[in-house]
């Protein structure tokens, strides 16, 4: 995968004021870690958006900060988001030891098209789990496992987690008899019209309690 890379620089603006930094395109974060104090920074929005769009919570990243004498490494661990516009409000990034084994829930990606879909009327692939847990050194963490369902061809077939290639240098924490794929009849289900709310609240007020709700969060980790 592409060495993903990011620079912030150390932040002094705490509380209700931080609110002032996203409106110049300035998201508030923290860096904390095993062993080490938690630390209060800054990182442009853009670059941020683009890292977010490249990176999951097991892609290491080369964070810079201001003036150190090299980039550290760290996982993207907690991405607060505004529930309107899905734009990022707060992100805390953990820093890694490389030489210290890290426990982590990786994204399982379906591939493939299973034939029973096409030759069973009725049928139906059922994705029972989305992540595997596993414990890896920093480096082996994978970004993602792959789940191959081209082989499912009939009904009642199933994958389970012992069928995932996981590759070396990674210790599988999940059991490996839990099913992941199963394949079954679709059945017919009752639609039941729910009544949709006749009040919604405004935008500008569920935006500013999302951002005291971010800042809070992360007022409370840095006291820890």
């Amino acid at each position: 995968m592409k060495r993903l890379e990011l620079e912030a620089s150390k932040r002094d603006v705490t509380g209700k004021k931080v609110r002032f930094l996203r409106r110049q395109g300035i998201i508030p974060a923290n860096i904390y870690g095993h062993g080490i104090d938690s630390t209060p920074i800054n990182v442009d929005a853009r670059s941020l958006m683009h890292l977010l769009a490249q990176a999951g919570k097991t892609d290491l990243i080369s964070l810079k900060v201001d003036d150190s004498k090299g980039p550290v490494k760290v996982l993207m661990r907690e991405v607060q988001k505004n529930p309107l516009t899905d734009e990022p409000l707060h992100v805390d990034f953990y820093q890694v030891r490389m030489t210290e084994k890290i426990k982590a829930d990786v994204p399982l990606v379906f591939i493939g098209e299973a034939p029973v879909l096409k030759n069973v009327k009725n049928s139906s692939l059922f994705h029972l789990i989305d992540s595997l847990h596993i414990e890896a050194l920093p480096d082996d963490l994978p970004h993602s496992f792959e789940v191959d369902v081209s082989n499912i061809e009939e009904l009642d077939q199933t994958i389970h987690i012992k069928d995932i290639p996981i590759g070396h240098g990674i210790t599988l924490l999940s059991d490996p008899e839990q099913m992941v794929v199963k394949v079954a009849e679709a059945r017919k289900e009752e639609v039941i019209e729910v009544p949709v709310e006749a009040e919604v609240a405004e935008e500008a007020e569920v935006t500013e309690e999302a951002e005291e709700a971010a800042e809070a969060k992360a007022e409370s980790g840095e006291e820890e």
